[in-house]
């Protein structure tokens, strides 16, 4: 299985990262900011460097969904797991027009009230994780497994 790893830099990427147990063993690559952090957590792991700030930024938008329409076409990957942000929109819906199937983990710091990202990708992924009981009644349909990090 051919795995992507989609975040924003800081504690988007930390969260991916900390989920090693899953993807140390999988065929994977991870598209995030060249920024220090991911530099550095990542220096021996295959990255794409994807375009910021992504919040509100519709230029930035469209260069990310160029980016992730390239990357999907050349990578193929069979899952794609995102925490947040923002980059991974495009990632989510090109990857489901070319097959992927999608892995949304809302973040932990949210107990009531659901993130930009969240918002958008919830429709279309194949499964919604919430670190929250109260986190259900904005996502009914997702998974809370608890505090996963």
């Amino acid at each position: 299985m051919k795995v992507a790893l989609v975040g924003s830099s800081g504690g988007h990427l930390t969260h991916l990262f900390l989920l090693k147990k899953f993807w140390e063993n999988q065929d994977r690559f991870w598209v995030t900011f060249d920024k220090d952090d991911a530099k550095s957590v990542l220096s021996h792991e295959q990255r794409y460097n994807a375009h910021y700030p992504t919040n509100r930024n519709f230029k930035n938008l469209i260069k990310n969904t160029i980016l992730a329409f390239k990357i999907l076409r050349k990578e193929k990957p069979d899952l794609i797991i995102s925490s947040g942000a923002a980059v991974a929109v495009p990632f989510f819906y090109l990857g489901k027009l070319f097959g992927a199937k999608t892995v949304y983990i809302e973040v932990f710091d949210r107990i009531d009230h659901p993130t930009l990202t969240g918002r958008l990708v919830y429709p279309i992924t194949d499964k919604f994780i919430v670190q929250w009981p109260e986190m259900k009644k904005i996502y009914p349909k997702a998974i809370d497994l608890g505090g996963i990090f």
